[in-house]
């Protein structure tokens, strides 16, 4: 265990690695929308270790690391603007109601950080539905400001919200390098991707749960693109954008709240992906990925338990087809 400012924190290197994922993430969000990005993110941080300290100190237990990637992930699902204090109602939110509430970590049913910005979304809709900054370009980018100016019109909003407004695709180079309105992690597809392959390669996240997202996405977004209905994007454009990549990759590979059998990984994954293009294009949400992870979650006990009765009961008949042939 370590020790910061008196919290003791409990190691867990599974969360150091994602918090490694997350780095170059974090860096780009100062790039695109100045230093305010990196100061919301310590807010959120110092808030998040504030709450879960307080449920910790009576029993002298440590703070888990797993709270700074809560609280960095929570974070980085915000837009630039987001109020400070926005940010820490959200936060202590998401820990208490989220996880403390059902035992501490790994206990939860719920991703922590998703409940927070669920409650933030839905509490604070002004703050998280049409305040937008403009990205930054150049060398220096976002680090020679304290924040980006605001969008000015629709058209330059969220690429999510623009086509669900005005039908407008973004540049696919834009939306898949980040030059776009949006939330502080959501917007580098690249870097997201990069991020995921270093999560699978050091077995740190499922590639069941992201492949089943991403084939249950890809399949009805495909099938409605294919039958003409306007309310959905190209598939491509829409894998790019509105955080679906930083759902997939961050939020619906957390150990805790998703199934732990391969089999229910996938079916996991397969309906996050579906639900997400249904809330996208005929829910009023413009994202979806979030609610749709939380819907996933409360599947996922279940999904483990149905694909473990289906497995003992295939054990059962093939031990009882072995008894007939003797």
């Amino acid at each position: 265990m370590s020790e910061i400012l008196g919290i003791k924190f409990m190691k867990q290197s599974l969360m150091r690695k994602v918090l490694y994922a997350l780095a170059p993430i974090i860096l780009a969000s100062v790039y695109f929308f100045g230093w305010r990005s990196l100061l919301l993110i310590m807010v959120s941080v110092f808030f998040g270790i504030l709450a879960e300290w307080t449920f910790k100190r009576k029993s002298k237990k440590p703070v888990t690391e797993a709270v700074f990637v809560t609280a960095v992930l929570y974070s980085l699902t915000l837009p630039p603007a987001t109020p400070f204090w926005v940010a820490a109602v959200g936060i202590i939110f998401g820990v208490v109601f989220g996880k403390e509430a059902f035992g501490g970590f790994g206990r939860n049913v719920f991703n922590p950080a998703l409940v927070g910005r669920a409650f933030v979304y839905v509490s604070f809709p002004k703050f998280l539905t049409t305040e937008w900054n403009m990205p930054a370009s150049g060398l220096l980018g976002g680090f020679g400001t304290y924040l980006t100016p605001p969008v000015d019109a629709l058209s330059t909003a969220t690429p999510l919200i623009t086509f669900r407004s005005t039908g407008q695709l973004a540049e696919y180079f834009d939306v898949a390098l980040g030059r776009v309105s949006g939330s502080l992690g959501e917007t580098s597809a690249i870097l997201i991707i990069l991020a995921g392959i270093y999560l699978i390669y050091t077995k740190t996240a499922s590639k069941e749960t992201m492949g089943g997202v991403l084939l249950g996405y890809l399949a009805m977004s495909t099938t409605f693109f294919a039958m003409g209905v306007s309310q959905v994007p190209h598939p491509l454009f829409g894998l790019f954008s509105g955080g679906l990549l930083f759902g997939t990759v961050f939020m619906a590979t957390d150990p805790i709240s998703s199934p732990k059998s391969i089999e229910a990984k996938w079916i996991y994954g397969i309906l996050i992906g579906v639900v997400t293009v249904i809330i996208r294009g005929f829910a009023l949400f413009s994202g979806g990925i979030m609610f749709a992870i939380l819907i996933g979650n409360t599947f996922a006990p279940i999904l483990d338990e149905l694909v473990k009765y289906l497995k003992s009961r295939k054990s059962a008949k093939a031990g009882n087809g072995g008894e007939k042939v003797g």
